[in-house]
């Protein structure tokens, strides 16, 4: 039992540290970060002895403490805030590949249809193309299992063609008019993770890009995407953030001084461990005087927030959208050997004009959550009256407008979901996955004659000559959802636009998806608007 009291005591200062808000081991984990130590109180210390001592003396199992210790830490956390939490291993790695930028794999995007794995695209210069895998394949064995059939879960898949860099994997590949199986044997390779979906001129002088995530990468993509866009004529700029739910601080202070003159305040930080620190732009921006509009939603959180802050608090240009998600919260990972990890908040963050832009936590869990539901009955998605700004945070930007704190940013030009194509019918259809179901299924009977196809205008034409839509109709009434033909013709137009969009995605890349449904999007109508 020597062995249980290590690890309980282990425990023990792991948790009454992160009680305290300690920094405990971070400086093994960050750069230029300072270990903080933690000894408890002596009766404090008595009372875990005794707890270890009556397990080894008088329980009347021998117990698991690994799972013990799984389930313990959860627990705790969630006393301390809403976004400190532990990651088991598997999580952990997940999330590092996402903000890392690559993961070592085979380079394919996949779903499940019809307890099938089925290749949607292939990474262009990743491991799979080298070797000839093709949208449309259908993955049938790996290293000599099956994977077809009844159960199938996505998960397993990933785990089995996931693997360390160099290593081989064999899969077994069914395709279309060819007999039998083909074998390929594939070495794994990095694979990028972007962060960037899409960078393109949405005008003849208006640029787009839009961002999904803010990690290692990011702000190179960014770049990349920017230097692109100013060969094309770019004059004005759209950064679309909807849906970002943050990442990396590092990631978000580089991109935002991109877009800030000379002494601009970005962020600053602190907490009761962590002095104030500031963080202000180098005046090397490429970027500090383009006509600029950020787009925001109630997804966009964390460094999204501390990117739009930052362009709003310096008047440096229009939000567009609705009410951030209200993350002010800053966490820093403590990683443990067996792979797995912590995130404890170290610290706040502020906008340049001294707003800590969190939400309220503490009284509940469940209402914390349940947050962006309320918000959506109490009917902020629809009129920007009917948001409820905290009157006792009131802040100034630089120019001297009013801004607000303790529940994140509101946009300049507020953008109300659109509800006007919604019907019944719609939302059958969706519930269903009728939509993705009849695109796939489209693409993949189609895929040589659309493979003439280049632009998501060219799919558009081809789906109208062909009558698509008329087929989809047919197609969902096969399956329990009858057409509806009273549909108003704001519901047929967004009914095309989810179908179309499906089959853009599913034939070309993210980028001709994006591009695509922008066209009838009112935020980003409202965008343009507030460059011209």
């Amino acid at each position: 039992m020597n062995s249980l009291k290590k690890i309980l005591w282990a425990l023990f200062i792991l948790l009454v540290g992160i009680f305290i808000g300690s920094e405990i081991i971070i400086g093994m984990f960050k750069k230029n970060s300072a270990a903080v130590s933690y000894r408890p109180s002596r009766s404090t210390a008595n009372k875990v002895e005794a707890l270890i001592s009556a397990i080894d003396r008088k329980y009347v199992d021998i117990v698991d403490m690994d799972s013990i210790i799984d389930r313990a830490l959860p627990t705790i956390l969630e006393e301390l805030d809403p976004h400190s939490a532990y990651y088991p291993a598997e999580e952990t790695q997940v999330s590092n590949d996402e903000l890392h930028g690559s993961f070592s794999g085979i380079g394919i995007q996949f779903t499940v249809q019809e307890d099938t794995v089925r290749v949607n695209s292939v990474i262009r210069g990743g491991p799979s193309e080298k070797v000839g895998i093709l949208a449309g394949d259908r993955i049938v064995l790996i290293d000599d299992s099956v994977f077809a059939g009844k159960g199938i879960n996505s998960n397993e898949i990933v785990k089995h063609l996931k693997g360390p860099k160099g290593t081989t994997v064999k899969v077994g590949i069914k395709r279309a008019d060819e007999p039998g199986i083909i074998d390929f044997s594939i070495v794994r390779g990095d694979i990028p993770v972007k962060s960037v979906d899409a960078a393109y001129m949405i005008s003849d002088n208006i640029g787009y890009i839009l961002i999904n995530k803010f990690g290692e990468t990011t702000y190179a993509e960014m770049m990349t995407g920017l230097a692109e866009l100013s060969s094309k004529g770019m004059k004005k700029l759209i950064v679309d953030l909807r849906g970002n739910s943050g990442g990396y601080l590092g990631a978000a202070i580089q991109m935002a001084n991109e877009f800030l003159p000379k002494n601009d305040l970005i962020v600053y930080t602190q907490g009761a461990h962590s002095p104030i620190a500031k963080q202000y732009a180098n005046g090397y921006g490429h970027y500090a005087s383009i006509p600029l509009v950020v787009m925001i939603d109630e997804s966009s959180a964390s460094a999204s927030e501390i990117f739009t802050g930052a362009i709003q608090d310096n008047d440096r240009g229009t939000v567009v959208g609705r009410r951030s998600f209200g993350k002010g919260l800053v966490q820093e990972p403590i990683d443990f050997a067996d792979g797995s990890s912590i995130r404890i908040t170290i610290a706040r963050y502020y906008t340049p004009s001294g707003r800590c832009i969190q939400k309220p936590y503490g009284e509940s869990d469940e209402d914390y959550a349940m947050d962006i539901v309320k918000r959506y009955e109490h009917g902020e998605f629809f009129s920007a009256d009917s948001v409820r700004q905290n009157e006792n945070e009131v802040f100034k930007t630089k120019g001297g407008r009013t801004v607000y704190g303790g529940g994140g940013i509101m946009p300049d030009v507020f953008v109300a979901q659109d509800t006007t194509g919604f019907s019944q019918y719609y939302s059958n259809v969706i519930r269903k996955s009728l939509t993705n179901k009849f695109s796939f299924k489209y693409v993949d009977s189609h895929r040589k004659e659309m493979s003439a196809l280049k632009t998501a205008t060219d799919i558009e034409n081809y789906l109208d000559r062909n009558g698509v839509l008329n087929q989809f109709y047919d197609f969902a009434a096969k399956n329990g959802v009858k057409k509806d033909n009273t549909l108003s013709a704001a519901a047929r137009k967004q009914m095309r636009t989810a179908l179309y969009s499906n089959i853009i995605y599913d034939a070309l890349d993210m980028q001709d998806y994006v591009s695509f449904i922008n066209q009838t999007d009112p935020a980003v109508r409202k965008a343009i608007e507030a460059l011209e």
